[in-house]
């Protein structure tokens, strides 16, 4: 590696703040300089790699194409940086491992199974954000993520935890009727759906319903959604590993099956793991 063919690492720094922060002003703070600092530093950095970083047209500038590529590039690998840092002076030691992952997976999946973890790793402690939204994986803040999906994540590495297909269920006494429902009679249907998603409107619209329910769609969380479900108050669009033991009791009956290759994958930033994110990682394999 050619060192001296580097840009100036106080310009990186400054592009990977604004990069991080989102604005000239943000990422000043988040370097304790003032704004003009960051925006000489990034412009510095255009004028050594001869490209420009930024498109400044819009009231609020924005990456280009380039300046997307340095900036994820520069996010794993200072972000590797400060992992290996952090790990050799022991300063992430007490943190603890942050978990992003949806309402429904956390109480249907993760919660039940988490007594053999405090049992087996009393001193790891751990941060779970139950939330439908996808929260990004950076140094500091959420460490893994399990997420719903195919496995294709780019620019993080992905593992097969759960393999489930999503299913649409309902109450037997919700839908007696047996065989497939008509649009029409889906239509009819009260339904539910996980806060923060769009699973049942958009299963919805694919079969042709493209009003509004006419008993209405209700948002709440994905634990609530299962418990909803099995009281008879709506359909619901799940992943069958949440509600196996429903549809095997008869509490719950399966109206559609989405059988492509899908399940919830642990996500993690490439590069070396602190060794309580690694016990844990380790131990949801274990579970699998």
């Amino acid at each position: 590696m050619n060192l001296t063919r580097l840009p100036p690492l106080n310009a990186l720094r400054a592009f990977a703040a604004f990069h991080q922060a989102g604005s000239m002003a943000a990422a000043g703070t988040l370097l304790n300089v003032s704004h003009a600092a960051i925006s000489q530093q990034i412009k510095a950095l255009e004028s050594h790699l001869g490209l420009p970083l930024l498109d400044r047209r819009p009231r609020k500038p924005v990456l280009t194409d380039a300046g997307f590529q340095l900036a994820i590039t520069l996010e794993r690998s200072l972000g590797e940086i400060a992992q290996m840092t952090d790990a050799l002076t022991g300063a992430e030691a007490e943190r603890p491992v942050q978990i992003s992952t949806t309402p429904a997976f956390a109480s249907g999946w993760l919660m039940p199974r988490l007594a053999d973890f405090r049992q087996k790793h009393p001193e790891v402690s751990l941060m779970i954000d139950p939330t439908a939204e996808v929260k990004p994986l950076r140094p500091g803040g959420i460490d893994v993520a399990l997420r719903y999906g195919v496995g294709n994540w780019p620019g993080l590495e992905a593992s097969l935890l759960v393999e489930s297909p999503i299913v649409v269920v309902a109450a037997p006494e919700l839908v007696p009727k047996d065989g497939p429902l008509t649009p029409a009679e889906l239509a009819r249907l009260p339904w539910l759906q996980e806060l923060g998603t769009h699973e049942s409107s958009d299963w919805l619209r694919q079969q042709g319903v493209e009003e509004p329910p006419a008993s209405g769609m209700t948002s709440l969380p994905g634990n609530l959604v299962m418990e909803e479900a099995r009281a008879g108050r709506g359909a619901a669009v799940l992943a069958r590993a949440f509600v196996e033991a429903d549809i095997a009791a008869g509490r719950l009956r399966v109206l559609f099956q989405d059988d492509r290759k899908k399940g919830y994958y642990i996500v993690t930033r490439p590069g070396v793991q602190r060794p309580a994110m690694r016990a844990f990682t380790k131990w949801l394999i274990g579970q699998r």
